[in-house]
């Protein structure tokens, strides 16, 4: 049986038997798969660092019946900032759930995965927000799954100026007279406007790449969490880890 090599992140981990490991995978082009990982829990098996939650490297492996078996990894990043960080750890841990229930198997997730990796090098090697963070992945993602907002003009009248409301149930920035006659609209300032149409047009490595100050970002949480949680129809909550 013909060996696959492909690049990916493991986005799941469980024990099996008593030395292996069943895993889920994010890759590129196999999408979301499941994989056996042999005796990958004794201590001097060369699967053991290569085969941990958030590991990103490069696996060979051969398809089975219904999954993967992995033979060899190498490591390209581990994230480990992120497992020394309690914090850190729950927020990435929050973002792992999200893109297990937004990712299919045998579909494209290059898009998905780049985004995933950005963010978990941000949490792993800055100090920003972390709250900030995740409602940046969240507008970012939402883009990638087929609900990018019209952010160019207002959604009624089509005005180009005075854009100072957000709709959350029609989809995107409407003006002031148009924004007061829907309930679901946000009232925003004009940091919130720019910073919301930089998520989601800016270069995906520049992505993390702006600050907002307090009210602004305040305005920028919010419709990032009800934004999100409005169109995957399921509300979204950090919890405690341990």
């Amino acid at each position: 049986m013909a060996n696959v090599k492909t690049k990916g992140i493991i986005i799941a981990e469980n024990n099996l038997g008593d030395f292996d490991k069943m895993l889920t995978m994010l890759t590129p082009g196999l999408g979301k798969i499941s994989c056996v990982a042999k005796g990958a829990r004794r201590p001097k098996s060369a699967l053991l660092g290569g085969t941990q939650l958030f590991c990103f490297g490069e696996y060979v492996m051969f398809s089975g019946t219904n999954t993967y078996h992995i033979n060899s990894c190498e490591t390209i990043e581990i994230f480990y900032k992120i497992r020394t960080d309690l914090d850190k750890l729950k927020y990435a841990i929050h973002i792992d759930k999200i893109i297990q229930d937004v990712t299919q198997e045998n579909q494209n997730s290059y898009k998905i995965l780049q985004l995933f990796l950005n963010t978990l090098y941000i949490i792993s090697e800055t100090n920003k927000d972390l709250e900030f963070i995740l409602s940046i992945f969240k507008f970012r993602l939402l883009s990638l799954l087929g609900f990018f907002p019209q952010i160019e003009k207002c959604l009624v009248c089509g005005e180009h100026e005075n854009l100072n409301f957000f709709s959350i149930q029609q989809n995107g920035f409407k003006c002031k007279t148009c924004g007061k006659q829907d309930t679901s609209a946000i009232s925003i300032n004009e940091s919130t406007k720019n910073a919301i149409k930089y998520t989601f047009y800016s270069p995906p490595k520049k992505l993390y790449n702006f600050e907002l100050k307090e009210e602004s970002l305040e305005e920028y949480k919010l419709i990032s969490k009800i934004y999100f949680n409005e169109k995957l129809e399921k509300e979204y909550k950090i919890e405690e880890i341990f």
